[in-house]
């Protein structure tokens, strides 16, 4: 762990390193990125920063476009993707200003940090830690065709089902009987402990990794339960190992929620808990599944305003093809324990009061994370403040299969969003949660809302083979 320029500029000097890279994100929680030499990083660049225009980000700046990115010495890595010795980073980027330099409220890793700040000031909690879950497939093969005359995509993986009369190995996987499979069906193992491993070396630490439930080519790799901020970080720098050590071993790895029709959908569930000092803020063995009171406020939070969290943690169209009952995912507004048809699932292996939690199984992670986490927190804190009980609101708790219940029961129970246009219009509606303390700005939610409309507007526009199935001989 490096504390300051001088430690950094002592592992370059010693390692022979010839690039250092800044790692920065965009509106959407994609990396961009800029690197000088090695000999150019000194300590006034903790200061001065490296300039970038803020608008090409997505960024909807007030202000001058014109921004500078201040490195944090504390995330730095070796990145194992460079064959020159490369050095990278993250940081915080920052409004120019005299004579100090301010943070850019819309900057995703500054709004994690504000809502952070925000749950320390209302006295909650000091620290919140959370283990997103991140599911993912890895394809041999993947591409799509979008003009005039074509609309297609395609998708392969050795194993799957539909290559059991073409390839005759003996390695193809039945449909949806990949969960935890063994060796000779599991053969993405190597890759996937390379993955893990490059995950260690960059100071995540990981839980365990292993086939999921679509023979399609659908893995998990989950973390160790992490403190917020660094986790949104963290959350990056997985997704950025997973694609580039697929593509080392000859494949390409997507986190698309649904890529494949008929399929079990991939989602990034979100385990969390709160720590005040060294005591366990969820915590209470006479409560509902030996959950605190303000567990359960928190739980309210999120619930209450899951639709317009919907837009930030399910942000693509393709988010809500995932979200449809029959593949373990959750479809309906509720909490309870170990049942994975409720929105919010509350694991019955957590006993000890220190890992005492409950996860979010919406959020899937074509999330901007610094984004998603953030306004989960938001969302239960302002459950906290407002002391939105789940019970009496009728959220639950819901101890049994809801996929099952008869359908005048199901007709009782509240969904979530079906569509993305329907979780923009509830954060329209519904944001106040999110702008209290000044953690998310006003006109970044403005400019979110704009581009996800711009977006649904333009995916609405293209013919599918669905349609052309459907309507072509009317």
């Amino acid at each position: 762990m490096f504390r300051t320029a001088k430690d950094v500029i002592q592992y370059i000097n010693e390692n022979d390193i010839k690039m250092v890279d800044f790692k920065m994100v965009d509106i959407n929680g994609a990396y961009r990125h800029v690197t000088i030499p090695a000999e150019r990083f000194d300590e006034d660049i903790l200061v001065d920063g490296v300039g970038f225009d803020a608008s090409n980000y997505g960024y909807a700046v007030v202000e001058k476009s014109d921004m500078v990115f201040i490195p944090d010495v504390s995330t730095a890595m070796i990145d194992p993707f460079c064959e020159v010795p490369t050095l990278s980073m993250t940081g915080n980027a920052m409004i120019i200003d005299y004579p100090n330099n301010r943070p850019l409220p819309q900057y995703p890793r500054n709004i994690v940090l504000a809502a952070e700040q925000y749950m320390r000031e209302m006295g909650v909690a000091d620290k919140m830690f959370i283990l997103p879950e991140f599911e993912f497939y890895l394809f041999d093969e993947a591409g799509w065709s979008i003009d005039g005359s074509h609309q297609e995509a395609r998708v392969d993986f050795t194993q799957a089902h539909w290559n059991s009369g073409s390839e005759g190995t003996g390695n193809v996987v039945p449909f949806q009987k990949n969960y935890h499979i063994a060796k000779p069906g599991d053969t993405t193992y190597d890759c996937r402990s390379t993955m893990v491993t490059r995950m260690e070396e960059a100071g995540i630490p990981i839980k365990y990794h292993h086939p999921e439930v679509s023979a399609s080519g659908q893995f998990e790799i989950e973390p160790q339960l992490g403190e917020m901020s660094v986790m949104a970080d963290n959350t990056m720098m997985i997704k950025y190992i997973i694609r580039n050590t697929a593509q080392e071993y000859g494949m390409c790895a997507t986190f698309m929620p649904k890529p494949v029709y008929g399929e079990a959908g991939s989602g990034m569930h979100v385990h969390m808990l709160l720590m005040k000092g060294n005591k366990p803020v969820f915590s209470d063995d006479k409560g509902y599944s030996h959950l605190s009171r303000t567990a359960h406020y928190f739980m309210g939070g999120l619930l209450k305003h899951i639709s317009a969290l919907c837009a930030i943690t399910n942000p693509s169209t393709n988010s809500f093809k995932r979200l449809v009952p029959g593949f373990e995912a959750p479809v309906t507004v509720g909490y309870a324990t170990s049942n994975r048809s409720a929105v919010i699932r509350i694991p019955a292996y957590a006993k000890t009061p220190n890992l005492r939690r409950f996860e979010l199984r919406n959020p899937d992670a074509t999330c901007n994370p610094y984004f998603a986490y953030a306004a989960i927190l938001m969302a239960g804190l302002d459950g906290v403040k407002n002391k939105i009980d789940p019970h009496k609101n009728g959220w639950g708790p819901y101890d049994v299969n809801l996929y099952n219940l008869p359908e005048e029961e199901k007709a009782k129970l509240k969904g979530l969003p079906t569509r993305l246009e329907d979780a923009l219009d509830a954060l329209e509606s519904d944001h106040a949660f999110l702008t209290a303390g000044g953690v998310f700005p006003e006109e970044l939610i403005a400019n979110f809302i704009k581009i996800k409309r711009r977006e649904c507007s333009e995916i609405a526009k293209i013919p599918t083979v669905p349609e052309f199935d459907r309507y072509f001989n009317c």
